[in-house]
């Protein structure tokens, strides 16, 4: 059989926030934070799948990214959506909210998943200025994510290390009492979760982490690639998503990482896709097989 190859990190932009940049750098911190750079690069959905097909991807998961203002993430969202509508068979919807918009936020959610949506990220709560920890901010939006089936996707950042930009303040430690708090959430934390898997030697640590996977976007810039074997080792490889946080690093080159790692070629596997296979199932029934 083939290789399943399904990236579980890319960005995608309607082509008219990227002619107008400056505008969006100005109304929006989260933006601001990412794209401030003029080198900083932005994609269409044609140019994702046009990626894909030259690294021979099969489907790539499309995130949104954590704007502050309801008004942005709605905009942005439709544009995911109709992406999927336009290439049904290679990519997966992922829409962004703002919870501090309480019903508005939940209102949006439920459109999003009637019209195809498997998830919702990135979220990027230090950039939104809402609290991960805070239950009664969190528990109407994660009730409406378990209620549909959806996947919830947070940005994480290593507590220690060099600084980069957006780097963040989602760290191992907010990112468990989530965890923690929500354990019937199916939860990927972006970024090999800022390192929150290597705490899984401890017993507990290990049994909260049931419904949370990892993703490696942008690991070149990370870690060493002894992160994929230390990792497998602690939670197995089954818990690791191929990500790559396209276009900030081409897809070409963590699959190629990938394939030179020396783990086993069922271990490549199950991350270059079987397991995002496995996951997308979980909120996609059947249909996942149908495009694959």
């Amino acid at each position: 059989m083939p290789q399943v190859i399904i990236d579980f990190h890319t960005h995608i932009f309607p082509p008219w926030i990227r002619e107008k940049r400056n505008e969006y750098i100005k109304r929006d911190p989260c933006f601001s934070l990412l794209y401030s750079q003029p080198k900083t690069k932005m994609a269409t959905a044609e140019e994702l799948v046009a990626s894909m097909n030259e690294t021979e991807v099969n489907l790539s998961v499309v995130l949104n990214i954590g704007w502050a203002s309801q008004e942005l993430c709605v905009e942005t969202n439709d544009y995911i959506l109709d992406s999927i509508s336009r290439y049904p068979d290679r990519l997966i919807a992922f829409c962004s909210v703002q919870p501090k918009e309480e019903d508005a936020a939940i209102i949006e959610v439920e459109r999003c998943a009637r019209a195809g949506a498997r998830g919702i990220g990135e979220m990027r709560p230090d950039v939104q200025g809402f609290n991960l920890t805070d239950k009664m901010i969190m528990q109407p939006l994660v009730d409406a994510a378990v209620t549909h089936n959806l996947i919830f996707l947070t940005h994480s950042s290593e507590p220690v290390g060099h600084q980069y930009a957006g780097k963040g303040e989602v760290t191992p430690t907010i990112l468990y009492s989530f965890i923690v708090n929500f354990p019937d959430l199916k939860v990927v934390c972006a970024h090999w979760g800022g390192g929150l898997p290597l705490h899984a030697l401890m017993p507990e640590v290990a049994r909260a982490l049931a419904n949370v996977s990892f993703d490696t976007a942008a690991t070149i810039l990370l870690y060493q690639a002894g992160i994929f074997k230390q990792v497998s080792n602690i939670i197995g490889s089954d818990k690791i998503l191929f990500g790559t946080d396209y276009p900030l690093i081409s897809q070409n080159r963590i699959i190629a990482q990938i394939q030179s790692l020396e783990l086993g070629e069922e271990d490549k596997a199950k991350i270059l896709g079987g397991n995002a296979q496995k996951l997308l199932s979980t909120v996609e029934g059947s249909e996942i097989a149908t495009r694959l």
